[in-house]
């Protein structure tokens, strides 16, 4: 009898202390958890619900059901930001992540003097806030008094128009590559810094030089790194505003109102009032980038795995 009721009592001092446990877990996770449904889920079921409604000059707001989002799924402005968004991605993204791949190898390496001076001016410009880089860039792109401007009067012909329809993608491209090369170059280095001292001996008793090391040792190791800088660098491109909106006054006829998803979704609602419609942008937009993304980390997952 006594042993049931001293297994009785532990039991319950177990159960106490699991309860005191789960307690204190949720009391550290609670402002997070706070923030995250005032922040994000609460903006994301709002736009849900304007969704499905249209606001109209006689009878104000009206249930209209999916009908915005069929509007959506057939509008050619939708798709046209979303075809320059994907060319934007298919040649920014390689090249930004090349760029940190080189600079990170160069640094680990331990043959480039002042490897450290290096490594904070490159990742000094992720540091500038990206309405002041795209700022900087805009008056360096500047066709009248800007720095491109001015070369281009000196040489009393056009060499390069960077904010025309043929070069502008390529101009927007070299500012987000630009302040965002150091931050994937860290991501890169802090990777490489974690490889084993073994793997280095063992390749280097098989006789590897310093370019069959990177390719046998430290590129494998850097996959994970690699699938997210490039998960990061897929939602980051088709989250562009930024740049587009800070350089239209630049050249308004070329980045124009649904130049990208995001800007298409901000005029609709700012300039056009269009908050439904602009809420269902939002929406297929999400979904989209979540899908593609998705996507981007199980290749690169099941790629890892092999």
């Amino acid at each position: 009898m006594a042993v049931i009721v001293d297994s009785r009592r532990t039991r319950g001092r177990r159960r106490s202390a699991m309860t005191a446990t789960t307690r204190t877990g949720w009391l550290f996770v609670l402002p997070f958890v706070v923030v995250f449904l005032i922040g994000i889920v609460a903006p994301v079921v709002y736009a849900l619900f304007l969704s499905l409604f249209r606001t109209t000059f006689v009878g104000g707001e009206q249930f209209v059901g999916f009908e915005n989002y069929m509007y959506v799924f057939t509008d050619p402005s939708f798709w046209g930001g979303i075809g320059r968004v994907v060319a934007f991605m298919l040649v920014q993204i390689p090249l930004m992540l090349g760029i940190g791949l080189l600079a990170a190898l160069a640094i680990d390496s331990g043959r480039l003097h002042l490897s450290g001076m290096w490594r904070i001016l490159l990742f000094l410009p992720y540091a500038v806030p990206g309405v002041v880089a795209v700022l900087i860039w805009g008056f360096v792109y500047g066709p009248r008094y800007g720095l491109v401007g001015t070369m281009n009067d000196a040489l009393g012909m056009d060499l390069l128009i960077p904010l025309s329809p043929q070069w502008v993608l390529a101009a927007i491209a070299n500012i987000v590559t630009w302040s965002f090369a150091g931050y994937n170059m860290l991501i890169f280095y802090s990777a490489l810094r974690t490889i084993p001292e073994e793997l280095y001996e063992a390749a280097s008793l098989d006789g590897a030089g310093a370019i069959r090391t990177i390719f046998a040792v430290k590129i494998p190791a850097l996959r994970g790194a690699l699938v997210i800088t490039s998960m990061f660098s897929v939602i980051g491109s088709f989250q562009l505003f930024n740049e587009p909106n800070l350089l239209r006054p630049l050249a308004p006829n070329v980045i124009t109102s649904d130049f990208t998803p995001t800007l298409y979704a901000y005029n609709l609602s700012f300039a056009g009032q269009q908050y439904n419609l602009s809420a269902t942008v939002a929406i297929v937009l999400g979904i989209i980038t979540a899908v593609i993304a998705y996507t981007v980390q199980l290749r690169g997952m099941r790629a890892e795995q092999r």
